[in-house]
């Protein structure tokens, strides 16, 4: 982390004259790399980038060695993990041939990629970060190029409501240097090609749902055990749907959004299993999901799941370019731990788990406003699904799920309770105004589209 970290600094204040402190971040990070297959090509293009030289393929070396060292950092602390889990992983299955891509508009992007790595992120103004727009216009009808029109779009929409850079009283210096060196590699024929699927037949057993939400998208991801019908051994898999919303559409008004697209968030807040017959899957357990090829089942408890089916269950592959430490989330089980609160600074309580003697933050700034799960019932818990995270230098739980006693009566809450629909008061009153809200919008832009 500490080349990466150099690195990062380096591009803050821009490759276009290099002054002796970026150099040294630049020689850092081509030593990093010194005993690897790209140790020749690094440390040429750290030579030319601090000469102020560095041409779009020094660009590119340079964005393969940070996102190595990640990738790196990401596989030694999976390695621990399945050590504490007992789990086996998948094995990465190559890429499929890529279809041939727009060879003018990928080398447009890495232009406009390495126009940003010579100006900085102090150095950026409307004219530099315009220069995405036309790019990302002529590469989203293409769906082969859809994943990097997608991370131009955004990342030149974050840069841009940050200009002009020299302003900028903090610079998140490594979110910035991440999206810059994914999306310098995704401009290489075939980095974005789809990955390879497979076929799923068997029963789908959900863990928990992860919702994500910003201004204006939200993403559930289930995750759940596969236990394929030929008998062989189960595996991790995840099935995401994403939408578009409204930013006036917010807690559990969301899920309104999200149910017709997924028929398993329906089968996730009632508890029941999924039979599942040809259902596209990648080789990183990603589900391509499809309602036709799904069918409810009988019920299960996602903690019997959890008890029983996640501690044989093989761990997901990790495709080569999602080896991130940010990316890890991996589905645990916790119980017989104990539970200290500390207060925040900002008020609240920051929660710990004590597991087999070791402290394990509890990450409640995940858990969704658009479900029944609370800090205070992860507070009161004797059990936990969640996702175990790495987040700045340390391991943190994200809960899905918990067991705890409410009136000394034994119940289970769900982050994603309400993802099929709920009686729950406020989220029907939630539901509501998301309904109202969408109806309104759709009212005007039929008007605008008549006009």
């Amino acid at each position: 982390m500490t080349a990466v970290d150099a690195f990062d600094r380096a591009l803050v204040a821009g490759l276009l004259r290099p002054q002796p402190a970026q150099v040294a971040g630049l020689t850092e990070l081509a030593h990093s790399v010194a005993g690897t297959p790209l140790a020749s090509r690094v440390s040429e293009a750290a030579e030319k980038a601090a000469s102020g030289v560095a041409s779009e393929d020094h660009f590119v070396a340079l964005a393969a060695a940070r996102t190595a060292l990640l990738g790196s950092i990401h596989d030694s602390l999976a390695s621990r993990l399945d050590e504490v889990t007992g789990r086996t992983r998948g094995e990465v299955t190559p890429p499929a041939p890529a279809e041939r891509q727009a060879a003018n508009l990928l080398a447009a992007a890495r232009s406009w990629l390495s126009d940003l790595a010579r100006a900085g992120w102090q150095g950026i103004d409307h004219e530099v970060v315009s220069g995405a727009a036309q790019v990302v216009s002529a590469m989203l009808p293409d769906p082969a190029l859809r994943r990097l029109a997608t991370l131009l779009d955004g990342f030149s929409a974050e840069l841009a409501a940050s200009c002009p850079g020299a302003t900028l009283e903090r610079i998140p210096a490594r979110r910035w240097g991440d999206l810059w060196s994914r999306a310098m590699l995704l401009t290489l024929p075939g980095a974005a090609a789809a990955p390879p699927t497979g076929t799923a037949t068997g029963r789908l057993l959900p863990l928990g749902v992860d919702l994500q939400e910003h201004a204006t998208s939200a993403q559930a991801q289930v995750h759940a055990v596969f236990e394929p019908a030929d008998g062989t051994a189960p595996r991790l898999v995840r099935a995401c749907v994403s939408v578009p919303k409204p930013d006036t559409v917010v807690g559990a008004g969301v899920w309104q959004l999200l149910r017709p697209h997924m028929s398993l968030l329906a089968a996730v807040s009632e508890g029941r299993s999924m039979g599942l017959t040809g259902m596209p899957v990648t080789a990183e357990g990603d589900l391509v999901w499809s309602d036709e090829h799904a069918r409810p089942g009988e019920p299960a408890d996602a903690f019997v799941t959890a008890r029983v089916a996640l501690p044989t269950a093989t761990d997901t592959a990790t495709a080569p370019l999602d080896r991130h430490p940010a990316r890890i989330a991996l589905p645990v089980f916790l119980e017989g731990y104990t539970i200290d609160k500390d207060k925040g600074a900002h008020g609240g309580n920051i929660l710990t788990f004590t597991v087999a003697g070791q402290p394990l933050a509890v990450d409640t700034d995940r858990i969704p406003a658009a479900g029944p799960l609370t800090p205070e019932a992860v507070a009161g818990s004797s059990a936990c699904i969640g996702l175990l995270r790495w987040d700045a230098g340390r391991y943190r739980v994200q809960p899905l799920a918990v067991e705890t006693t409410v009136r000394k009566k034994a119940l289970a809450v769900h982050a994603g309770a309400w993802a099929g629909g709920t009686t729950d008061k406020a989220a029907v009153k939630a539901e509501k105004a998301a309904t109202d809200a969408v109806t309104v919008l759709r009212e005007r832009a039929g008007r605008l589209l008549r006009k």
